[in-house]
C-alpha cells in the first residue's frame, strides 16, 4: 500500500468529520437564540450514533456481498475487515470503511436544519437511527455498493450528490411538512441570531468539502487534484453568480446568502467533481446558484413549509441539478473510470442520472414519511407550544448557549 494514499485518506476522514460540526455552527447561527444548543446537538449527536450503526452492520449492508439490492453480513461488527483484500482499492479496506462512515454521519445531520426548534430530541435520535437503516444504507448500496442496481444501469455519483444530498434534502422537506411550521414563524424571534456562526459554519463546510470530494478519489492522485479544483471553482462560481444576480435584481448581497450560495455550489459539484472539467464545474456552480436563488424566493412565500435552514433547496434541489448536469458535462478525459456525458456524445448518461435522481427522491420521501408517521403513532415527536416559546435548549438540555446574567 502507498503510504501517501493512506495519509491523504486519513486527512480526508478528518476533513469530512469536520463538516458535521460545520453544519452545527451553520444551522445554529440561523436558529433563534433559544434553540442554539439544541440545533448544535442535533448535528453533534450524529457523530455518536451513526459510527456505531456503521460499525455493527451499516458498512456490511452497503459494501458486503454482491447482491444488487442490499449487502450482506460478511462484515458484521467489522468481522474480517482487517484481513479482507480489495485489489481495486488503493487503500486498506478499514480506512475506506472509516471514510465512508463520515458520509453516513453527515447525511442525517444535514436533515436536522429543517427541524429546528420543534422536534423532541429523543424523537430525533430515533428518526436518525431508522432513517440511516431505511434510506441511507439501501441508497448507498444501490449507487456505491459495487453491484448496486443503479450503478449497474450506468448512474454515476462521485462523492454523494445523489446518495447524501438528494436523500437528505428531500427527507428534510418531508420532515418539515409532517412536523409543521414553528410557532410565530414570521416573527422576529425566529430569525437568525448569530450570522458570524453561519459564515463560520459555511467556511468549515467548504474546508471539509475538499476531503468530501477529493477524498472520494481514494488516493493522492491526479483524480483527487481534479476533484479539489472543481470543488473550489464550483463554490466560487456559485457565490459570484449569486451576488451578481442579487445586484441585477436590485437586492443586497447578504452574508447569509453568500454562505448558502457556497453550500449550493459545493453540493452541486459533489456528484460531478471527479468527472467534469474545471470549466464544467464553473458552469454547474453558476446554473445551480441561479435556479436555487429563485427556488428559495418562491418557497419562502409559503409559511406552511418551515424548512428552517433551507435544507431542501441547498441540498435537495442543488443535488438534483448537479446530478443531472453531471450527465451533461462528464468526460472520460478527466476520469477514465467515469463516463462521457451529453457534450461528449453520450446523451444516455442524462437518462441514467435522472433515473437515479427519481429513485433517490422516492426512497427519501417514502422512507422519511414512513418513519415519522410511525413515530407519531407511538410517541409525541413534537415539542409543545409552551416548550417552543420557552426554547428547546432549556426544555431538552437544561442549559442556555449564552448566560447574560454574568458580569463582563
Amino acid at each position: 500500500m502507498d503510504h501517501g494514499n493512506i495519509a491523504w485518506m486519513l486527512i480526508s476522514c478528518a476533513l469530512v468529520m469536520l463538516m458535521t460540526p460545520g453544519l452545527a455552527f451553520f444551522y445554529s447561527g440561523l436558529s433563534p437564540v433559544r434553540n442554539t444548543l439544541n440545533t448544535i446537538k442535533m448535528s453533534f449527536i450524529c457523530l455518536a450514533i451513526i459510527p456505531l450503526i456503521w460499525a455493527v452492520f451499516g458498512y456490511s449492508l452497503v459494501y458486503g456481498g454482491s447482491n444488487q439490492w442490499l449487502g450482506n453480513m460478511d462484515y458484521l461488527g467489522l468481522a474480517g475487515l482487517f484481513s479482507a483484500e480489495n485489489k481495486s482499492l488503493p487503500i486498506p479496506i478499514p480506512l475506506f470503511m472509516l471514510f465512508q462512515m463520515m458520509f453516513a454521519v453527515v447525511s442525517p445531520a444535514i436533515i436536522s436544519g429543517a427541524l429546528v426548534g420543534r422536534m423532541k430530541f429523543s424523537s430525533y435520535i430515533l428518526f436518525v437511527f431508522f432513517w440511516t437503516i431505511l434510506v441511507y444504507i439501501p441508497l448507498a448500496h444501490w449507487v456505491w455498493g459495487g453491484n448496486g442496481w443503479l450503478a449497474q444501469i450506468g448512474a454515476i455519483d462521485f462523492a454523494g450528490g445523489i446518495v447524501v444530498h438528494i436523500s437528505a434534502g428531500f427527507s428534510a422537506l418531508i420532515a418539515a411538512i409532517i412536523l409543521g411550521p414553528r410557532i410565530g414563524l414570521s416573527q422576529q424571534k425566529n430569525r437568525p441570531h448569530n450570522i458570524p456562526f453561519v459564515v463560520l459554519g459555511a467556511s468549515m463546510l467548504w474546508f471539509g468539502w475538499f476531503g468530501f470530494n477529493a477524498g472520494s478519489a481514494s488516493a493522492a492522485n491526479d483524480l483527487a487534484i481534479c476533484a479539489a479544483i472543481t470543488t473550489m471553482l464550483a463554490a466560487s462560481s456559485a457565490v459570484t453568480t449569486w451576488t451578481l444576480l442579487l445586484w441585477a435584481r436590485g437586492k443586497r448581497p447578504s452574508a447569509v446568502g453568500a454562505s448558502a450560495a457556497a453550500v449550493i455550489g459545493l453540493v452541486a459539484v459533489t456528484p460531478a467533481s471527479g468527472f467534469v472539467t474545471p470549466m464544467g464545474a464553473i458552469v454547474i456552480g453558476s446554473i445551480t446558484a441561479i435556479i436555487a436563488q429563485f427556488c428559495l424566493d418562491f418557497l419562502n412565500r409559503f409559511e406552511t413549509v418551515d424548512d428552517a435552514a433551507d435544507v431542501f433547496v441547498c441540498h435537495g434541489i442543488s443535488g438534483v441539478i448537479g446530478s443531472v448536469l453531471t450527465g451533461v458535462f462528464a468526460t472520460v478525459t478527466m476520469n477514465s473510470a467515469g463516463k462521457d456525458g451529453l457534450l461528449a456524445g453520450n446523451a444516455m448518461l442524462i437518462v441514467y442520472q435522472l433515473i437515479a435522481v427519481i429513485v433517490a427522491i422516492a426512497i427519501s420521501i417514502i422512507g422519511t414519511a414512513l418513519i415519522l408517521f410511525t413515530l407519531k403513532k407511538l410517541i409525541n415527536i413534537r415539542s409543545t407550544p409552551e416548550e417552543e416559546i420557552q426554547g428547546v435548549d432549556i426544555i431538552e438540555h437544561g442549559e442556555k448557549a449564552y448566560d447574560h446574567t454574568l458580569s463582563p
